[in-house]
């Protein structure tokens, strides 16, 4: 759901700026009377200037690969980006085809998470050089898919999304994307890697629109998200109990854009995080998994600091809220007089995770407090057709899927052979 060094720190924000705003907003649907959030943030004062940091294409060129940005409509009129590697400058491999992989972050993150890490350990590289065409998503808001047809980003209704909509919506509108491109033409589908949040979407878009089951040829679930009974996260367990029902709080919390992208919001993030700030504890997700034991590769985790969070609406933050109360995986409550308007039942419908016929490769571990083993088990068992990748290290937690020193060994390598395995047949 987040990206190191980040998430406890926002756990901690969030928890400040809620109690500000259960004392001193008004309780008010108008969104003329709703806090701007975006306004109260954007200093223009701030000295360091952090949003025009390196984009993934930058990540990806600085070490001779090609990289391409592509601009998609979804169909409910947003514009997201896609980056994407063609193909590899050591195969010079252009002309032949190439199978597509497509990867998607999670909260708080971007396709800026991937390639930092450079050629040697970086998926989005090792795809490409194993011959694929390789593609990177980001959800609306983020910072490379904040544009609409019609809304501006300081509009209430431009947030109002969760992550129901990044999946039934933006993978979909992605996948259909890359196949209609001159190299995806007349191919069968193509493969998937999603963490945490980036699974999350998947099962939603799988289950809501099976059709597109056929379009997947392996999808990777790197620490899944989707039951939530058992998340052991600092953040969930203090405020899912205030804002996991359609009450008060949630209705001043809803629809806004959470931590904007803008110089003082980054900057903030980047001088608390930083090593030896007297306040980096709030920053660091386990001690076990810290830099100083050289489990994570802190340079690459450190070019982002002042990349994330990258953008993302208070609604997703409400839905897994929502989640962890409810016990159940299903869609957005809107409370019963909507949930009747938009889904005729007084509760939201679950998602039939049974429908999803996919080639689904879970990959989880026992020290994941965002995705707990018995709530991977649980969705586990709805899956007609899974496969089950328990990590052996103990203290392998929910961002060393993403920037573990052997990541390559233990992730990388394993997700490539199994998708060229599918190729070979």
């Amino acid at each position: 759901m987040s990206r190191p060094h980040t998430r406890v720190c926002a756990s901690w924000l969030l928890y400040f700026f809620l109690g500000a705003i259960v004392q001193s907003a008004p309780l008010s649907n108008d969104p003329a009377e709703i806090t701007d959030f975006y306004a109260l943030f954007n200093n223009p004062d701030a000295h360091l200037t952090l949003t025009d940091g390196p984009e993934t294409t930058y990540f990806i060129e600085e070490h001779g690969y090609p990289a391409e940005r592509h601009y998609v409509q979804t169909e409910d009129d947003y514009i997201i980006s896609l980056f994407r590697i063609p193909y590899s400058h050591n195969l010079r491999n252009q002309d032949e085809k190439r199978p597509i992989a497509f990867i998607q972050h999670g909260l708080f993150g971007s396709s800026d998470g991937w390639p930092v890490l450079g050629p040697n350990d970086g998926l989005p590289f090792l795809l490409s050089d194993a011959g694929y065409d390789v593609w990177m998503g980001n959800a609306r808001g983020t910072r490379y898919s904040r544009n609409h047809t019609t809304l501006s980003t300081k509009h209430p209704n431009f947030w109002r999304f969760s992550w129901h909509e990044i999946g039934y919506y933006d993978i979909a509108a992605s996948i259909d994307y890359t196949l209609s491109t001159e190299n995806g033409k007349g191919q069968e589908g193509i493969h998937y890697v999603g963490h945490s949040q980036g699974t999350t979407v998947m099962f939603v878009l799988m289950s809501s629109r099976p059709e597109y089951n056929k379009k997947i040829k392996t999808a990777h679930m790197l620490a899944p998200v989707a039951f939530m009974d058992h998340m052991d996260d600092f953040m969930v367990n203090t405020l899912s109990p205030y804002l996991g029902f359609n009450n008060a709080y949630s209705t001043l919390f809803c629809s806004q854009e959470f931590l904007p992208h803008n110089d003082f919001v980054l900057a903030l993030m980047y001088s608390v995080c930083l090593p030896g700030s007297i306040v980096s504890s709030f920053c660091s997700s386990s001690d076990e998994t810290s830099g100083e034991l050289g489990r994570t590769n802190t340079t690459a985790s450190s070019l982002t600091f002042g990349l994330s969070p990258a953008g993302v609406s208070t609604d997703q933050i409400l839905h897994y809220m929502q989640e962890h109360q409810s016990g159940h995986f299903r869609q957005f409550d809107f409370g019963t007089k909507k949930n009747l308007k938009m889904y005729g039942t007084e509760t939201p419908h679950d998602y039939p995770t049974e429908l999803i016929t996919t080639e689904m490769h879970l990959w989880y571990s026992d020290n994941d407090e965002m995705s707990a083993v018995e709530d991977v088990l649980r969705v586990a068992a709805t899956l007609p057709n899974k496969v089950m990748h328990h990590m052996e290290d103990p203290l392998w937690d929910h961002m060393d899927f993403q920037y573990n020193w052997e990541v390559r060994q233990l992730i990388n390598n394993p997700i490539i052979a199994i998708m060229n395995e599918y190729e070979a047949k």
